[in-house]
């Protein structure tokens, strides 16, 4: 199912496994000019470690989710405030945010008691498990068989918002920046339109 033209068009999430290199595909995309917004969870963890908070995945998660779903939605409402041209490429979306609250309350999610499902672009670039490059760190506790668990749930979640999922393929970073854009190229193509049109 394609998302209507507009805003959404635009906004391209890059989400799936944690620790799955969605990060150093994300920079990659930034060297190359594209403008980026950085993971609201990986945002949230810094902030919180800074300043002693609480809202963290390993001490309330709960909290945790809430402030990732806000700041989702600050994120979306930045981009219209800047008007930014050209794709924007988002390190998870408030879908993931959603799903993971969902799951925490022993729920299923359902995706019109959100809106959501014409937030971003149609196609949703998955990274998937790759334990080779999995590594832990102050903001990525869990362990690699939760972070499967995560992407699992995520591949059901964005289809049921309407989304057509893209995995990511486990090469250089270089080749999956490419692939990427080659894959938005080809949607803009079977439309016959530009970047600039959206």
């Amino acid at each position: 199912m394609s998302a209507r033209r507009g805003h959404g068009d635009r906004r391209v999430v890059i989400s799936g496994c944690s620790g799955g290199g969605k990060s150093a595909l994300l920079a990659e995309l930034a060297q190359r000019g594209h403008a980026v917004l950085e993971e609201p969870g990986r945002r949230i963890v810094e902030a919180e470690l800074r300043s002693n908070g609480h809202a963290l995945p390993w001490v309330d998660l709960r909290a945790f989710l809430l402030r990732a779903i806000d700041l989702a939605h600050a994120d979306l409402a930045s981009v219209d405030t800047h008007g930014a041209c050209g794709w924007i490429f988002f390190d998870r979306g408030l879908i993931d945010a959603l799903a993971a609250r969902a799951h925490l309350e022993g729920r299923p999610l359902t995706a019109g008691a959100s809106g959501t499902q014409r937030h971003y672009h149609h196609r949703v670039f998955v990274t998937p498990p790759w334990p080779e490059i999995y590594v832990q760190d102050d903001a990525r506790r869990h362990d690699f068989a939760s972070a499967t668990q995560e992407y699992e749930r995520l591949l059901a979640a964005w289809p049921s918002f309407g989304y057509e999922i893209t995995l990511v393929p486990k090469t250089d970073v270089a080749a999956r920046a490419d692939f990427v854009l080659r894959k938005l190229q080809d949607d803009l193509d079977a439309r016959g339109e530009g970047i600039d049109a959206l």
